[in-house]
């Protein structure tokens, strides 16, 4: 699998380089530059299988046959957990991509890349620095715990993050550091891309990214797409809509590889209150505005660090943005919706599903099958669950177990010079 840098088109890797390197020159993303597509038949053949044989097939004709060979085991070993679709309305369903260990869709891309790295790392060190607006680090962080010669730090911003994310962040220890930044997401973000600006540093600790930067979370993520498709009926899968919460587009992104691969779906573009594309679809102009801290919090981003994919393989594929529906979400709208699902059906949204599902009812066309992206656990957001719904939602045991851990943290401005030096002298990651 060939990789180019998209700001760097020079600069071209191999699967298993981009998923050492994480980001290229000038911050590049790496992407791919052409996606060959199954045929109808070989779709409804992928759809037949289940999540794991379905997944590896998927994942080798991306990756291809001359990297990774033991992909398949890793697949088998990363995804052990279901992603069931269940029924929330009226031709409108859930993908609960909330079954894994740490109760949030980031576990299938987490999982998959800390395996992938680890088959492919050999002697070298490795150092993962990611930035997170709520899951990633959560995800991140078990995936990765105990894994010799990886240390993993954690940026998230303070107070912008659920208690619940928060604990199974922080709680880890070992290999695993949380740094708290007195700063929104966007410059825990602007810390990590500078780090890996700075050549000396990033070869010193062998740095990596384990958000979406990195490509190996792209990949594992356009499996549940199939996965979702595959548990309609026949008959119902030419006209599935997706409608994916969008904070660093990302999961977006997966989807949209997935429909690239022939996949017969259309995506809506579902934000809360941090709108930067839903204004750049109606008006042209990208012009970010300071992030506004919401109850969807793990969308609180202003600057999506994916968008120049989603406009690269749109690019590739000859789609248009106009093609896109799109739209944001108060924080008062996404409590109401929360409350009339409930009230109407008994199925419980936490305020990131709230959003996708209130975009997708506002674009839902007679004869479509709606599928909303639920990315976390109604109860990593249980005060704000309980407090809409009037309801005293239970823990699961996973989060229930973190929650009264003794926190483990640095909390640091948001200053790069402050979190090299940690990292190097009191970490001692660079020796």
């Amino acid at each position: 699998m060939e990789l180019v840098n998209l700001k760097d088109s020079s600069e071209r890797v191999s699967f298993a380089q981009a998923v050492k390197q994480g980001i290229g020159k000038e911050q590049g993303l790496f992407f791919v530059e052409k996606i060959e597509s199954f045929s109808d038949s070989e779709i409804d053949e992928l759809l037949s299988l289940d999540l794991v044989t379905r997944s590896q097939k998927v994942l080798r004709h991306l990756i291809g046959s001359d990297e990774i060979p033991t992909l398949e085991n890793i697949i088998a070993d990363a995804f052990n957990f279901k992603a069931p679709l269940v029924k929330a309305d009226d031709n409108t369903y859930c993908l609960e991509l909330f079954h894994g260990p740490t109760l949030a869709f980031k576990d299938f891309g987490a999982r998959f890349m800390a395996r992938v790295l680890s088959s492919i790392i050999g002697s070298d060190k490795c150092t993962i620095l990611t930035a997170t607006s709520g899951d990633t680090g959560a995800a991140v962080a078990d995936a990765f715990y105990h894994q010799d010669k990886i240390n993993v730090v954690v940026l998230y911003p303070k107070g912008m993050v659920s208690p619940l994310q928060e604990s199974l962040i922080a709680t880890l220890g070992d290999n695993i550091k949380a740094v708290e930044v007195n700063a929104p997401f966007d410059n825990c973000q602007d810390m990590v891309k500078t780090a890996f600006d700075d050549l000396e540093f990033k070869q010193s600790v062998g740095l990596n990214s384990a958000n979406s930067i990195n490509v190996s979370r792209l990949l594992a993520q356009v499996c549940y797409y199939f996965e979702a498709v595959s548990q309609l009926s026949k008959a119902d899968r030419e006209k599935v809509v997706f409608s994916v919460p969008c904070g660093n587009f990302g999961n977006i992104t997966a989807g949209l590889i997935a429909k690239a691969l022939g996949l017969k779906c259309r995506f809506v573009i579902a934000c809360n209150a941090n709108d930067t594309v839903p204004r750049y679809l109606s008006t042209g102009n990208w012009e970010p505005h300071k992030t506004i801290a919401t109850i969807s919090n793990a969308m609180d981003i202003s600057r999506p660090n994916n968008w120049p994919r989603v406009e690269a393989l749109c690019k590739i594929m000859g789609w248009s943005l106009s093609d896109f529906d799109f739209g944001s979400v108060s924080d008062e709208n996404t409590k109401q919706n929360m409350k009339a699902l409930y009230e109407k059906t008994g199925y419980i949204l936490e305020p990131h599903a709230s959003v996708a599902h209130k975009v997708l009812s506002d674009n839902l066309k007679d004869g479509e099958i709606g599928i909303f992206l639920g990315t976390a656990h109604p109860a990593k957001f249980k005060e704000e669950v309980d407090a809409t719904l009037g309801i005293d939602l239970p823990l699961p045991k996973p989060l229930a177990d973190r929650m009264n851990l003794e926190k483990q943290k640095k909390l640091m401005d948001a200053d790069f010079a402050t979190l090299k030096s940690y990292m190097l002298d009191e970490l001692k990651l660079g020796d």
